[in-house]
C-alpha cells in the first residue's frame, strides 16, 4: 500500500495483517479521489471504520485541513497510528477508538467528506448515515461516499440525504450522497 498523490507521495503504509481487514485498492482509491477532485483541499474528511488509515492520509496528503481517524479494533488504531507517523503528520489527524456510534459522537467538527468503509456483510451503513444526520455532522454541502459489495442495496434517500451516484468498479461500489 502507497500514498497515491499530495505531499505524502509514494510513501508506503503499513498492511493489516488481519484478513478480516480489507484495505481498499489502490484502483478504488484513484476512482475515490477523482470523484473528490476538488472537495478535499481544505475540507475536514472523516475516515469511518479506519483500517489501516489509508484513504484518511491519502486525504490529508492531498490537502484535507483535517482528518478524523475512526475505528473500534485496537489493532487497526495502532496501524492507524504507525501510518502518520510514517507520514509525519501532525495534530491534523486526530483518533478515536470506538464503535462508529460512539465515535461520531465524540467528533467536534462538522465534517465536509465522510468515507464509510465498515465490514461488508456488517450491516451498518444504513445506521450510519442515520447517526451523521441526527448528529448533524455533515456541512450543507458535504458529501457522503459509502463503499460496499455489489450486492449491497444502499438507500436512494433518507431523511436529508439523496444518493447522487454509484460508481462501479467490478465487485466494489462506492456510493456518492449529499444533503437534500
Amino acid at each position: 500500500m502507497r500514498v497515491i498523490a499530495g505531499r505524502y507521495k509514494g510513501r508506503k503504509l503499513e498492511a493489516p495483517l488481519d484478513t478480516s481487514v480489507r484495505p481498499t485498492t489502490d484502483k478504488v482509491k484513484e476512482a475515490l479521489f477523482d470523484i473528490l477532485m476538488g472537495d478535499v483541499d481544505g475540507s475536514v474528511f472523516c475516515d469511518l471504520f479506519a483500517g489501516s488509515g489509508a484513504i484518511g492520509i491519502e486525504a490529508l496528503s492531498r490537502g484535507a485541513e483535517r482528518c478524523w481517524f475512526c475505528d473500534s479494533d485496537r489493532a487497526s488504531i495502532r496501524l492507524v497510528k504507525a501510518n502518520l507517523r510514517a507520514c509525519g503528520t501532525g495534530d491534523e489527524a486526530r483518533i478515536i477508538t470506538g464503535d462508529y456510534k460512539k465515535a461520531l459522537r465524540k467528533i467536534t467538527d462538522k465534517v465536509d467528506i465522510f468515507f464509510i468503509d465498515p465490514p461488508y456483510e456488517s450491516g451498518v451503513y444504513e445506521s450510519c448515515l442515520s447517526q451523521i444526520e441526527i448528529l448533524d455532522l455533515l456541512t450543507d454541502d458535504g458529501i457522503i461516499i459509502t463503499e460496499h459489495d455489489s450486492r449491497t442495496e444502499m438507500p436512494e434517500l433518507t431523511d436529508t440525504l439523496d444518493k447522487v451516484r454509484d460508481h462501479r468498479y467490478g465487485k466494489t461500489v462506492l456510493s456518492v450522497y449529499r444533503k437534500r
